[in-house]
């Protein structure tokens, strides 16, 4: 397979050329544009109104890269189901029957679905005189006490037509706990499949997305003081991936878009879209509320409606009236690149039809040096081209946000630089689902939840994070977080107040992310950043 040279070059400090500016500025609105959300919640955890309430309908990620174990493939996976408690019974968690789990692929850079491969459930209950979602140890997934059994039938789109590529297949249930799976391990093996020199998988997962969410809290508790907890950690997800060979795709010289689409059967019986997802965060923090739910049942060929509010993001103006940092000029055309048409020299397709995706170039860029910040760290085989399970996209967002691109270098993060625990080395990657004995609210998953934290560190050195189980630290690529005994952290709760009540009118919620935005991770000059703020309240 051929290599394309680096667009960027690794850090640290690294110099861009412009095509890599584009990627990033675009990665700050599509990831540190948070601000200007509502009620929301992850990548795109309960991003809509209307799917909010449909949990089981509702995309929480979407991923799409180069299998690091198998040369000339590409893995696509998306999660739905956000925060599943693993002990969450008696109801444990399914895919809805009836409705259509979608991962559609644009070939050809014409914003239209080429491929969709499609997973579609159905649910048996084998006693229904029981309470119970299995009614002894499960061994296997055809052991008679797994009383709740889904199986789906998978099919392809291409070439104007559907396809069945497989019927009946078994998913991995949930977790249900030791005494009821006490070899789990074994049942995601056993629900992974290989159908026509595809690898295909649907089932329960841990929520690879990382990040600390508390910054909704009134920054971090209203001081600061609480950064670098993955608010994540310890939550499951149902998870469907599959495999493919590049030439399935088009080719290793070929740029592919991604994205996922869920459709639910309305009263007519006719499939409807409800949810949809491209690049992170981008429904979620960059959409407002009252376009939300179009936005889920649109698709990327109508995108240009949406337009405005990449060049006119909103997450600017609030850091300009809470902090007196001059906004860029406006319209940001910059931005346009990653948003709806990929960046040239890097992902953007011949004659493309701008529309928003995931986009990923099937040649790998040779001579990287593995960033989990991806292109603003250098490693242009990361997010935003394609995404990969470790990628850390809120905090390449961040470090956007506080000046990167216009002559303030930085190392911003929200102190959560890796997931709570370590992906798979083989296919479908994707850790194996915390277990009902491990709940999120017992003793042991705060013990491990707690060891996970950042310690808060100044002086530009790097954070550590300790990733539950691996018994080793994960370095933080030099990313610093602000914690109780950093200086920025000293600000008194009263000047927190002052600086919200400052900014009145463009709401409370959204000026407390801003500020988190900004002020997350300060990595230099920490007790000037203090002042500063302090000086912005009087």
């Amino acid at each position: 397979m051929a290599h394309r040279s680096a667009v960027g070059a690794p850090p640290h400090r690294r110099p861009r050329t412009r095509a890599v500016l584009a990627v990033t500025a675009a990665t700050a609105v599509l990831g540190g544009a948070f601000a200007t959300a509502g009620p929301a919640a992850a990548s795109s955890h309960r991003e809509a109104p209307s799917i909010a309430g449909s949990p089981r309908l509702d995309t929480t990620d979407v991923y799409a890269f180069l299998s690091p174990d198998k040369a000339g493939t590409v893995t696509l996976a998306a999660n739905w189901l956000p925060f599943s408690e693993p002990a969450g019974g008696p109801n444990f968690y399914t895919f809805a029957d009836g409705a259509a789990y979608d991962i559609a692929i644009d070939t050809n850079g014409n914003a239209k679905p080429d491929i969709i491969y499609r997973w579609q459930f159905r649910t048996t209950v084998k006693n229904k005189g029981t309470f119970l979602y299995n009614t002894g140890p499960v061994t296997s997934l055809t052991d008679p006490d797994l009383n709740v059994v889904q199986t789906y039938d998978l099919k392809k789109y291409s070439g104007g037509r559907w396809s069945t590529l497989a019927k009946n297949r078994i998913a991995a249930p949930s977790n249900v706990g030791k005494a009821s799976m006490p070899k789990y391990a074994d049942l995601r093996k056993q629900a992974t499949y290989t159908v026509g020199g595809r690898d295909v998988f649907a089932g329960q997962a841990d929520d690879p997305f990382f990040l600390d969410l508390r910054v909704f809290d009134l920054l971090y508790g209203g001081d600061l003081s609480e950064v670098g907890n993955d608010t994540l950690a310890g939550y499951n997800v149902n998870t469907v991936a599959i495999r493919v060979p590049v030439s399935e795709l088009g080719g290793s010289k070929n740029v592919i878009g991604v994205w996922s689409e869920t459709l639910a059967k309305g009263a007519d019986g006719q499939l409807r879209r409800v949810s949809r997802l491209g690049n992170p965060l981008v429904n979620e923090v960059v959409i407002p509320t009252k376009d939300k739910d179009r936005f889920n049942a649109s698709r990327p060929q109508g995108d240009a409606q949406f337009l405005k509010y990449v060049t006119n993001p909103g997450l600017p103006k609030v850091v300009e009236k809470v902090y007196g940092i001059k906004a860029p000029a406006e319209p940001r055309n910059d931005l346009v690149s990653v948003f709806l048409t990929g960046v040239k020299g890097l992902n953007q397709p011949k004659n493309v039809v701008p529309g928003e995706m995931l986009r990923l170039n099937l040649t790998p860029f040779a001579n990287q040096t593995p960033s989990r910040l991806g292109v603003v760290g250098g490693d242009n085989n990361g997010f935003p081209n394609g995404r990969r399970l470790t990628d850390d996209v809120l905090d390449a967002a961040l470090q956007v946000v506080e000046g990167e691109l216009v002559g303030a270098p930085n190392d911003l993060g929200d102190g959560v630089n890796a997931n709570d625990v370590a992906f798979g080395s083989t296919f479908p990657y994707v850790a194996l689902p915390h277990s009902g004995s491990g709940s999120v609210n017992s003793p042991a998953a705060a013990k491990a939840k707690g060891a996970a934290l950042v310690s808060p560190l100044e002086g530009g050195k790097a954070d550590v994070v300790t990733v539950a189980g691996s018994g080793s630290p994960a370095t933080g690529s030099g990313t610093t977080a602000l914690g109780p005994t950093t200086a920025a952290a000293q600000v008194s709760p009263a000047s927190d107040r002052t600086a919200l009540q400052a900014g009145a009118g463009l709401g409370t919620a959204a000026l407390a992310l801003a500020g988190g935005a900004l002020l997350l991770g300060r990595r230099r000059r920490l007790v000037r950043a203090r002042d500063e703020v302090r000086a912005s309240t009087v």
